[in-house]
């Protein structure tokens, strides 16, 4: 994974401005923040976070971008209701019933706040592969580095587990398969020149340190 790039992030539809290509953002640490629209914790926390070091490094030369992905709940993770989010600031599902229980929400159903910088929709495609033995085993030591070193039964039980998830999942999001991700919300952080330098999955203490490292270099 520590060969990919700036331009293996895959875009299929922007929603919100966006650059014509990856490559133009070459030059500023990029930041793609990765969510769901039917994602609690990505609203609570991820992107308003993602809002607050917007706000205090794009004129250092931090690029965020949020990017729509759908692992799950394809029926609700969909262009139309990101377009929604974006355009009204409407949530729905699971968000919806998260934010509207703690009261963060306005005019019934919205977002009292917008994302000020480029929203796009991860490239979403039929999954027909079938779920062979060879096709579990591949996902799981991508998934866990260390997979080979744990016991047995432990194995077993996470290979059970990625069974059940490929035999029930028949959509594939390119970037986030592509960046081996383990759910959202996820950063995927590239340094000036398009490489890239981390990737995390929930809410990490390290983010900002590491951007404002890369903001350091030349």
């Amino acid at each position: 994974m520590n060969n990919l790039i700036l331009t293996d992030v895959a875009v299929d539809t922007w929603v919100q401005d966006g650059p014509a290509k990856m490559e133009d953002l070459l030059g500023s640490v990029v930041l793609i923040e990765v969510f769901q629209v039917n994602c609690p914790g990505c609203f609570l926390y991820a992107l308003p976070n993602a809002i607050q070091l917007h706000e205090k490094y794009s004129d250092h030369g931090l690029v965020i971008i949020a990017l729509a992905t759908a692992f799950e709940d394809y029926d609700k993770n969909t262009l139309e209701n990101l377009r929604l989010l974006v355009g009204t600031g409407e949530v729905i599902g699971e968000t919806f019933k998260a934010l509207n229980q703690r009261g963060l929400l306005v005019d019934h159903s919205k977002l009292p706040w917008k994302l000020p910088f480029a929203v796009g929709m991860d490239r979403i495609e039929p999954d027909n592969e079938p779920v062979t033995e060879e096709r579990v085993l591949a996902y799981a030591r991508q998934l866990l580095g260390q997979f080979d070193q744990l016991q047995e039964d432990q194995q077993q039980a996470i290979k059970n587990q990625i069974q059940t998830f490929l035999e029930q999942k028949h959509m594939k999001a390119e970037t986030f398969e592509r960046f081996s991700l383990q759910g959202t919300p996820s950063a995927i952080l590239f340094d000036r020149k398009g490489m890239l330098q981390d990737v995390s999955f929930g809410q990490v203490a390290h983010k900002q340190s590491a951007i404002e490292q890369l903001l350091a270099q030349n």
